[in-house]
């Protein structure tokens, strides 16, 4: 790897992770865990990044927030974020990257987008809803019921989005040599 490569490297991380930090900003309370675009903007990263850089730029962004920056939904932060009923999601997104990274690439067909995205995102939901169940004594389906149900649909239009935008970011993008093929 050169040092331009290296920082090149750096420079998506660090945008990747900010790019998060916006999204997670634009939040709908529907209960106790807000509706945001920060499962859009992990997917996304995800789709167009490789692996180390798409899972460092989420890891970034919780390492953000643990510092004390206002950079999780509703302009939270602290590390307690990272251990309350709602990191299971916060955890999550950093599997959806790494598994959603993994599974695509900027030639990938727009099927296997979606899928890789619906897989990815399915950990988050999985790893919220089993920590929000353990943190508030509540049964896994009434955790279901509480904190993935709800968002759903919403999801499944990010992903579509994902979906759509991916190829025709990575083709406006290509000129950037670090995005992977």
């Amino acid at each position: 790897m050169t040092k331009s490569t290296s920082l090149q490297s750096l420079v998506l991380v660090a945008m990747s992770a900010a790019i998060i930090a916006v999204l997670s900003q634009l939040s709908i309370n529907l209960g106790p865990i807000p509706l945001t675009l920060q499962t859009f903007a992990v997917g996304l990263i995800a789709t167009l990044l490789k692996t180390k850089e798409a899972s460092l730029s989420v890891l970034i962004y919780l390492l953000l927030g643990a510092i004390g920056l206002p950079v999780f939904a509703g302009g939270g932060s602290g590390f307690q974020a990272l251990l309350g009923p709602a990191s299971g999601f916060l955890w999550g997104f950093v599997i959806y990257a790494a598994v959603t990274s993994t599974l695509t690439s900027a030639n990938s067909p727009l099927w296997r987008i979606f899928i890789a995205n619906i897989v990815g995102d399915t950990f988050v939901f999985i790893l919220g809803a089993l920590v929000y169940a353990f943190h508030l004594k509540v049964s896994l389906a009434d955790s279901f019921t509480a904190v993935v149900l709800p968002f759903l649909l919403a999801d499944t239009i990010k992903i579509v989005l994902i979906t759509v935008m991916a190829p025709l970011l990575a083709k406006a993008l290509s000129t950037v040599d670090y995005f992977k093929a």
